[in-house]
């Protein structure tokens, strides 16, 4: 019976004197087949019934075994009339092989003497008993760690093909020992919050194992606390059934405590019920930048904030400045605050800049999904809504004392998601607007510094012999300055690094060659001069790299883009960038890559307008960048598609790329580079550079299936689709709707992706643009198959085969072949879509296809599952899966692994299939859509249901009835037709 009681029973350890060190290094294994080694080789052990022998003695950890112990070991009750003289036989065997010392006789018995550290066994007993003091001691880390390590020592079942009654007993008491220290080790991973990655394999071992009282009581801690309450309470339901069909019992007490906490949306349950355990590094965060060495003044705000820090009496403290005014220092007064109060805050400080005074602020969801990673929250375990994440947010907050610094904020409603919402915590917000609609913050004006600090700041940086010489002359600079910290920080530092300057030569400078009363424009005005200050010590050379380089809307720039965009090569480009570096005008954000601060960057732009002689110069260092984007990405493209006609139809470039030895290096480069790319596209403008930058989108579709940057691609896309329509370029248009496309059906917006398809089709046969009139009609094919109207997917199909031959797009016509199966597979047609999926796949394989070959093996493995050629089937979705994970295809990898569920369904095997679906869940959160989600749900539930869990088989079910109704898809009728078997007769 496997009806378990719940504590955790250790192995009783038997020891004995231990047998010295020697050279022999003899090891053992029993938690597996039964070995022996002498260092690394692999001894031969002999006959079933001679491993039997070498297993009894060993598992006696060194006592000695009689004879009569020996013959009830192997025969039982029944032993053979030569059995004592059997066992010598094999007794003498196994002394050859291992050795006199080892194998010993006496008192008419025999003993194995070896170090303890030689057996599995043994081995595993120990790292088992530090685990359970680590536990012991609230280390539940460490506990984890070292019983995966005692996990890790098992090869299968122990003492695997060993006869006799006592190896029989032996094996069970064995196996109950791992599923105990297995239940002990679940119990850890929803203790740290690993509840998302338990779910599948607690609901493979609930399958294994379905009278096992304390797994399902683990399996539906972890269902609730990631968001799943009703399966959570299917499991309660199903397991009181079974129970009572099998045994004629009702749960324990506290399977039926669990439930009612359940019910009750217990707030306690939703976390772990033990003291906190020390968090390693990454759960404790320490994410404050480096406070200046030369920080002046402020100390009135200083003890101000640290005060209000140290009590941590309200949910969050605002450090504003006066609207409009950057550079004021607030940054760096929230900084070191933050540095001193850091005592007051023991579990970890957060950060983040906002970019609030940017174009584009940071998204409340993105940041949160690096607070909960920081937080140590597994990616797998964070939800995909904003609100959603907000509240684990919190929740995660509660009852830790953590400072979150938010730099940079755009306004109110850009923080709220962010603030924490219990006592404890603390926020200190900046922002260049007043937050007055923040509710119960502590606001603070901090306006330009007094004349005292601001000649105080200049003096640590100048040095004071400097200054006292000059003292007028050093007024007058940081009047000229505004008493702007920034400004007076950069002009300060200017003359600091010229020996031969005075303060009168700087003062001089800033009054002479500002045009002060023409320029004046309330607080911006002090930092504009003090960058120009900067600006006019430059060389022309930096100058123009400096006014340039501002140009591009990218977040960072790489030093091989930099160069592209200067028209420069790498080697002069560093130089310049470095010398930037120098200025303090330009930050080196990684070795290679540069960015500028937001206000220097919209200060470089106006330089570039006022001091350039023309605007082609600007237009063309932006277009050289395009080009170098363009060309670069088409490499990619080619390497990952060889023979794809991308590179013969797309617009010729002036600037050469980069150029990768292999794809994985290619595919390291495109995602580094996304955010910048994109960036890039949607600066294009131009007839020219509209038509480049679709291109572009065109040659970097990973980023759409990645997961990533799926949400960034398509609103690229939609930007260059508007900018090519009012601009009147159907060319370009019917380009950027197939990316437009394919984002779409990433997102499984389907009804969307069709209408862009088929637009995208009527302007390329227009304008003859072969592209899109060989890509339109095969996605056109890939809708019709999700939505089941098979023949005129077909039709669709078929047309794109014509299409690409007729174009001598090789990988384009193996990808319509491959589409072609599933249509014809849909219809019934296994043969025939068998046949298709496999030329498709020869003219990957001759091409040298990985990635496109992989999705023609997944195209055969559906196939194959149909037509009842599951081995087969499983072998070519596993080799696209290891594919699909290797270049980083999120949405691919989650539906390979779905169709292996399938397959796992189709072979009778029901855990093994609901262990992949809930994988699959896991893979797919946030990128595929609900329809496909509906499609895993229903897998799930029929492999729950299979494996004896019909309560959360209908909780899936009708989670996937919900999603096909709000879609109107087919599938509506197939599964209210399973939930109807699951209702009683």
């Amino acid at each position: 019976m496997d009806r378990d009681s719940g504590p955790r029973v250790r192995v009783p350890e038997q020891r004995a004197p231990e047998k010295p060190a020697t050279t022999d290094a003899l090891r053992f294994t029993v938690l597996g087949p039964v070995r022996a080694w002498r260092g690394s080789e692999l001894l031969s052990s002999g006959s079933p019934q001679q491993r039997a022998l070498l297993a009894a003695l060993l598992l006696r950890e060194g006592r000695t075994a009689t004879a009569g112990e020996l013959i009830d070991a192997f025969w039982g009750e029944e032993p053979p009339s030569q059995a004592l003289a059997t066992i010598r036989t094999y007794a003498s065997r196994l002394r050859k092989i291992l050795g006199q010392d080892t194998l010993v006789s006496e008192s008419g018995g025999y003993a194995i003497r070896t170090e303890r550290t030689a057996l599995d066994l043994t081995l595993a007993q120990d790292l088992a008993a530090e685990a359970e003091k680590a536990r012991a001691a609230g280390d539940r880390f460490q506990a984890r760690t070292l019983i995966n390590k005692v996990l890790g020592l098992w090869d299968g079942e122990a003492l695997a093909s060993v006869p006799g009654p006592y190896a029989d007993n032996q094996r069970t008491r064995l196996e109950e020992w791992r599923l105990q220290l297995t239940e002990a080790r679940l119990d850890l991973d929803l203790e740290v919050g690993c509840h998302a990655e338990a779910v599948s394999e607690l609901t493979a071992l609930t399958a294994a194992h379905p009278l096992r009282e304390r797994l399902r009581e683990l399996l539906m801690v972890a269902l609730y606390r990631s968001g799943r309450q009703a399966e959570a309470l299917a499991v309660y339901a199903d397991t009181r059934r079974l129970l009572a069909e099998e045994l004629g019992v009702d749960p324990r007490p506290e399977l039926a405590q669990l439930q009612q906490r359940i019910l009750r949306a217990d707030e306690e349950l939703a976390r772990p019920a033990d003291e906190p355990a020390p968090a390693p590094a990454p759960l404790k965060p320490a994410q404050l930048p480096a406070t200046v060495p030369d920080f002046t003044g402020r100390s009135a705000f200083v003890t101000e904030l640290g005060s209000r820090l140290a009590t941590a009496e309200s949910s969050v403290m605002a450090v504003s400045a006066v609207a409009g005014i950057g550079g004021v220092g607030k940054t760096t007064l929230a900084v070191h605050v933050a540095h001193q109060a850091r005592r007051h805050f023991p579990d970890g400080q957060l950060y983040v800049d906002l970019q609030g005074a940017g174009a584009r602020a940071a998204e409340p969801e993105t940041v949160l999904g690096s607070f909960l990673r920081a937080l140590g929250t597994a990616d797998s375990a964070i939800p995909d809504t904003l609100d959603e994440r907000a509240a684990l947010y919190r929740s995660t907050l509660d009852g830790r004392r953590i400072l979150i610094l938010l730099d940079n904020a755009h306004d109110a409603a850009q923080i709220r998601p962010l603030l924490p919402g219990t006592p404890g915590c603390a926020a200190l917000v900046t922002s260049r607007v007043r937050m007055v609609d923040l509710a119960g913050a502590h606001l603070v004006d901090l306006d330009v510094m007094s004349p005292e600090e601001a000649l105080q700041l200049f003096t640590r940086i100048v040095g004071a012999e400097r200054v006292g010489a000059e003292r007028e002359a050093a007024l007058d600079v940081v009047a000229a300055c505004g008493f702007l910290p920034l400004a007076i920080r950069i002009a300060a530092s200017r003359l600091a690094a010229r020996r031969t300057w005075t303060v009168s030569v700087l003062a001089a400078k800033l009054a002479d060659e500002r045009r002060r009363l023409d320029e004046l424009q309330a607080g911006d005005l002090a930092v504009k001069a003090t960058f120009e200050l900067g600006y006019g010590q430059l060389e022309p050379a930096q100058a123009r790299a400096f006014r340039l380089l501002g140009l591009a809307d990218g977040p960072d720039i790489s030093l091989a883009a930099a160069a592209a965009l200067l028209d420069l090569d790498p080697h002069a480009a560093e130089d310049l960038l470095e010398a930037l570096v120098d200025t303090s005008l330009v930050e080196s954000a990684a070795p290679g890559r540069y960015r500028y601060h937001d206000l220097v960057r919209l200060y470089a732009r106006a330089c570039a307008e006022r001091d350039e002689q023309s605007p082609v110069e600007r237009e063309l260092a932006l277009s050289r960048l395009l080009d170098f984007y363009l060309a670069t990405a088409a490499g990619v493209y080619a390497l990952e598609r060889p023979g794809d006609r991308l590179a013969d139809h797309r617009e010729p470039t002036q600037y050469s790329g980069l150029t990768f030895a292999d794809r994985h290096t290619a595919q390291d480069w495109l995602y580094t580079e996304a955010n910048s790319l994109l960036a890039c596209v949607r600066q294009a403008s131009g007839p020219g550079g509209v038509r480049r930058a679709v291109d572009l989108l065109w040659a970097t579709k990973d980023l759409a299936e990645s997961g990533a940057n799926s949400k960034q691609y398509e609103a690229a896309a939609i930007t260059m689709r508007d900018l090519a329509r009012s601009s009147d370029d159907a060319r370009a248009e019917g380009r950027a709707l197939i990316t437009l496309t394919n984002a779409r059906l990433v997102a499984g917006r389907f009804d969307q992706a069709e209408r862009d398809a088929q637009r995208a089709m009527r302007l390329a046969h227009a304008v003859g643009d072969p592209l899109p009139s060989c890509w339109a009609p095969n996605d056109l094919g890939i809708i019709a198959l999700y939505q089941n109207r098979h023949a005129e997917g077909e039709a669709y199909l078929e047309q794109a085969i014509a299409n690409f031959r007729a174009d001598g797009n090789r990988p384009g016509e193996a990808s319509a072949l491959c589409n072609l199966s599933r249509i014809h597979l849909a219809m019934g047609h296994t043969t025939s879509a068998v046949a298709l999926a496999q030329q498709g796949i020869d003219i990957y394989d001759e091409l040298g296809h990985a990635l496109r070959g992989a999705n023609g093996r997944y195209a055969l493995g559906l196939a194959l599952t149909q037509s009842g050629r599951l081995t087969d089937a499983t072998e070519q979705l596993h080799e696209a899966l290891a594919v699909f994970r290797d270049s980083r295809q999120r949405l691919w990898e989650g539906m390979a692994t779905f169709r292996l569920a399938e397959v796992d369904l189709a072979a009778g095997l029901p855990a093994q299939a609901a262990t992949k679906a809930e994988q699959a869940l896991a893979v797919l959160r946030g990128i595929g859509g609900e329809w496909r989600r509906g499609n895993v749900l229903t897998v799930l539930g029929q492999a729950l249901n299979d494996i004896g869990q019909p309560g959360r088989a209908a909780v899936c079910w009708r989670e996937a009835l919900d999603i096909y109704e709000a879609l109107g898809s087919a599938e509506v009728e197939a599964v209210r037709k399973l939930l109807a078997s699951t209702l009683p007769a």
